[in-house]
């Protein structure tokens, strides 16, 4: 079942972000201008509706990939 997340649960400390990550940061250029929202709509037919567990967030699992390549990071041990 793919189910979207409708609320961020910011941690009490999600401000450090700012004074940590710089402005120029490439990852925090690609947050800020790309909206992965469209992945929910490209997975809805392949996700049954009323049926199954929960499914993993779909942009979760495409932002994991994207840091993957971007890093070239290998899940082989």
């Amino acid at each position: 079942m793919l189910v979207q997340q409708q609320t961020i649960q910011f941690s009490e400390h999600s401000s450090l972000y700012d004074l940590i990550i710089p402005r120029n940061n490439l990852l925090r250029k690609i947050n800020d201008l790309i909206d992965f929202s469209f992945i929910y709509d490209e997975l809805l037919n392949k996700y049954c509706t009323n049926n199954g567990r929960m499914a993993e967030s779909p942009v979760r699992m495409f932002k994991y990939l994207l840091l993957k390549t971007i890093y070239t990071v290998s899940d082989v041990m």
